[in-house]
């Protein structure tokens, strides 16, 4: 069997190597003509999303490129720390958080020292039977094709034209890092800020950097197109005023800024057809708040491949990898929307770190 995979971010990279694991040849086509996209950003890869890559081999990429996030502690508007947990689960592995274009290289590095071919600057335009065409008028055969092209997907839509259009969460995000270590510092835990007006998060690096982050409550284009300056402004004005470290913070930071709207895909009914089948934010974006979007995929990665190795052919090992993984999944993106929306602070979240994939485990097709 040869799987194309479409996206070569981390659901398709890790899927890629999963796959090669499993026995099964991959090759990766991406539309962007560099890796990192989407550098701005920075992430946590939780508990489970480490297990996942454990599974595979690939985690030490990751904890060589990332420091560690031991806990966070819960601030109230008027500045009084009112929670502190901790990430220690019984002497499970812990999150480690890192920039997403540090994680990209990380992992696209990894899978080419294991052979993996990447293809880029190959847009999809459409597909049939396991070929894909792409728009420089270039083709790519397999028996099958994996959609790993995050929250806009080509291959949803061509697996299913009548599936739904991601969400707006009603949220834009702005991502910042400043050098200054004068600013309130939060080494390896995450402090989570409530304010007025909008939510706050901050974290510091062993060197001193801050990475915070800001949700402000918007609908969809109202600030579409901002510079970093302006995002850097608007971040700013939200928190202003308030007895809160985050406009202190968010004032040290120089141009790096980034910022958008954010969306979620609540349930995608159709995941796959024949030859096609979905991975990651393709299948089930979630809105930042649970911090799982990368997890998730990660566990979607590996699952995906044990299905496709253990089972006699391509629907149905995805009808198998479909049922392990659509409840979980969708109870996360619906947790992570209520945390986003403030309807619940989603505290007991065990379920979603203790997750375990035994690579070796067989999996049944019922």
């Amino acid at each position: 069997m040869k799987a194309v995979i479409i996206g070569g971010g981390i659901s398709g990279t890790v899927t890629a190597m999963a796959l090669k694991r499993a026995g099964i040849e991959a090759s990766v086509h991406e539309a962007h003509p560099t890796g990192g996209e989407d550098a701005g950003a920075f992430l946590t890869i939780m508990h489970n999303g480490m297990d996942a890559l454990r599974a595979i081999g690939a985690d030490g990429p990751v904890v060589e490129n990332s420091f560690a996030a031991d806990g966070l502690e819960l601030v109230t508007p008027d500045g009084r720390t009112v929670e502190r947990r901790s990430f220690d689960l019984d002497g499970l592995a812990g999150p480690r958080t890192l920039t997403r274009a540090s994680l990209y290289l990380a992992l696209q590095e990894e899978a080419i020292s294991r052979g993996i071919t990447f293809e880029r600057g190959k847009r999809l335009v459409s597909a049939t039977s396991g070929t894909a065409l792409f728009e420089d008028g270039t083709s790519a055969e397999g028996d099958i094709l994996i959609g790993a092209d995050g929250l806009h997907s080509i291959v949803r839509n061509l697996i299913d034209p009548s599936c739904p259009p991601p969400r707006s969460t009603g949220l834009d995000v702005v991502y910042g890092y400043t050098t200054d270590t004068s600013v309130p510092q939060a080494p390896s835990l995450y402090r989570m800020v409530q304010s007025l007006h909008a939510f706050f998060g901050y974290t510091s690096t062993p060197d001193g950097t801050t990475y915070w982050f800001a949700r402000l409550p918007t609908a969809e284009g109202v600030r579409s197109g901002l510079s970093a300056e302006e995002w850097r402004s608007t971040a700013f004005a939200a928190f202003d005023g308030e007895p809160l470290p985050a406009a202190e913070i968010i004032h040290s930071t120089g141009d790096e800024v980034f910022g958008g709207h954010s969306y979620d895909v609540p349930s995608t009914p159709v995941w796959s057809d024949s030859t096609m089948v979905l991975v990651g934010d393709a299948a089930h974006a979630a809105s930042p708040a649970a911090g799982q979007g990368a997890s998730m995929a990660l566990e979607d990665s590996v699952v995906l491949a044990q299905c496709l190795r253990d089972l006699p052919d391509a629907p149905t090992a995805f009808a198998a990898y479909e049922r392990l993984r659509r409840a979980r999944v969708e109870k996360l993106v619906a947790s992570s929307a209520a945390v986003s929306s403030g309807t619940t602070s989603d505290r007991d979240r065990n379920w979603l770190y203790r997750h375990h994939i035994e690579w070796d485990a067989k999996i049944s097709a019922s």
